[in-house]
């Protein structure tokens, strides 16, 4: 009886010591690390197109607000794009068909060749909207010989744009935004494989069409497709409801198996998937398209919006959308969430735990815990800024509540407010050091106490000194 008293003594002892200073197995380094950007990218250019080739650059179009044009540009980098010099590939005709409101163009590359889609009216009548092709010969496309391959014939002769082009199991389609004149609004969203770059073959799809109240708004618009594949779906974007602040985007999805000219293979969200938020000040983004980071691991959603709600006159005329990029995070039933459009400057991160990879720091009514499945997204999402204490110091500030950092108080951590005071500034203010259990990862050093380390306790977020193999598990996070 004495012996196995012993022994259970002895293991209790061996499970306490493990428990104190033994570390969690190491949570792997995300796939998708995180990426930054600095919005805008690009003023006064609305539906934009940003095309990542196996040259190593990225090739961005837009529409210009004289409506005259097709410009081009490129950078190694998305950022470079912002001061990346322009170069017009074509004009608009002086007279007649593609004479008039040269909207959305898009670059692609097929085959060896460059693509620009592209609409345009007449200058007989700038309303006869019709979709265009050019084909550009040469590596470089801002140099390349380009050539007219005309319209592109659909069922009817009837108002269409917003042509994009994609590949799924080796099958191109085409998708764009018609007028169907048998239906009482302005366009829904179409689809087709391809011939040819320029011609569909086969009946269209009729995929969508404006019917929910958020897609009727000042007009009745499915417009912009754009699309993005992952984990087996097929997820195809469109914008909805007029240009203005009530421009959002919806979202249809398929299974890449499934034939996709088949209406019956798409579901609609029910709500808009990425809209106006007046906390950041970004209204009416839409017209979207997809690229990917530098590094290839992160998806990036590419969009225009206004920093402004209110618009004087026809929103067609103001001249003030501009492009933006923020990256895209995938649930863990593998579809995309885009959270907010956030705030002008630098774009925000995650940080997920070492010791519990699924869990994010959050905030749920201002205080900081970990959580996995963090819905909406932007509670987890933080702007890393120069610290408001300086020094060589950062600050954490909330996506969805600029203004609001993580600051600690009584060694917890919460979101709140800056005052403006220097009890604020240095409460909010870390040393970014490398993350104690990884260096890989990252760890934050209260400004005003030295050795206190932000760390999550039963999920709850804290400033502590960290004293065992846990506890500086506890206090390094990955940036996502």
């Amino acid at each position: 009886m004495r012996r196995n008293a012993v022994r259970l003594l002895l293991a209790l002892l061996v499970a306490l010591t493990a428990a104190l200073g033994t570390a969690p197995a190491q949570a792997a380094v995300p796939d998708s690390p995180a990426v930054t950007y600095t919005n805008p990218i690009a003023e006064k250019r609305a539906d934009p197109h940003i095309f990542k080739h196996t040259d190593g650059y990225y090739y961005f179009t837009a529409t210009v607000p004289e409506y005259d044009r097709i410009v081009l540009r490129r950078a190694t980098t998305l950022q470079g794009l912002s001061t990346a010099s322009e170069v017009t590939i074509w004009t608009k005709h002086g007279s007649g068909v593609m004479g008039a409101h040269i909207w959305a163009p898009e670059i692609h590359y097929i085959d060896g060749k460059w693509y620009v889609y592209f609409a345009a009216g007449s200058t007989s009548d700038v309303w006869a909207i019709r979709m265009y092709v050019l084909e550009g010969t040469g590596a470089n496309p801002l140099t390349a010989t380009w050539t007219e391959k005309g319209q592109i014939t659909t069922t009817w002769e009837s108002f269409s744009l917003d042509a994009t082009t994609f590949v799924v199991n080796g099958v191109r389609y085409l998708a764009w935004a018609q007028r169907n004149p048998a239906e009482d609004n302005n366009t829904s969203i179409f689809l087709a494989k391809m011939a040819n770059p320029w011609t569909i073959q086969g009946t269209p799809a009729e995929l969508s069409q404006p019917t929910l109240s958020w897609e009727t708004v000042g007009y009745k618009v499915n417009e912009g497709p754009a699309v993005i594949q992952h984990g087996g779906k097929v997820f195809l974007t469109y914008s909805a409801s007029a240009t203005d602040a009530n421009y959002c985007l919806g979202m249809l999805t398929a299974s890449a198996t499934a034939d996709l000219t088949n209406p019956a293979s798409w579901t609609k969200s029910s709500t808009p998937v990425f809209q106006s938020n007046a906390s950041t000040s970004q209204y009416g983004p839409g017209h979207n398209s997809f690229t990917t980071s530098e590094d290839g691991k992160s998806d990036i959603l590419v969009y225009h919006d206004r920093g402004y709600k209110d618009i004087s006159g026809d929103p067609l005329n103001d001249p003030n959308r501009r492009t933006r990029v923020q990256k895209v995070y995938w649930k863990a039933d593998g579809t995309p969430d885009f959270g907010i459009p956030v705030a002008d400057g630098v774009t925000p991160k995650r940080f997920s735990s070492y010791n519990f990879p699924d869990r994010f720091i959050r905030h749920w009514e201002y205080r900081a815990k970990i959580e996995a499945n963090v819905a909406p997204l932007a509670d987890s999402q933080f702007r890393v800024v120069t610290g408001l204490a300086g020094t060589g110091t950062v600050s954490l500030e909330s996506a969805n509540f600029p203004g609001y950092y993580l600051r600690h108080k009584n060694y917890e951590v919460w979101v709140e407010k800056n005052d403006g005071t220097s009890a604020f500034a240095a409460d909010a203010s870390f040393y970014q050091r490398s993350g104690l259990a990884d260096s890989a990862g990252i760890s934050y050093e209260a400004y005003n106490l030295a050795g206190r380390y932000v760390r999550h306790y039963d999920y709850l977020l804290y400033v502590q000194t960290p004293a065992t193999a846990t506890d500086r598990g506890d206090a390094t996070f990955y940036a996502q």
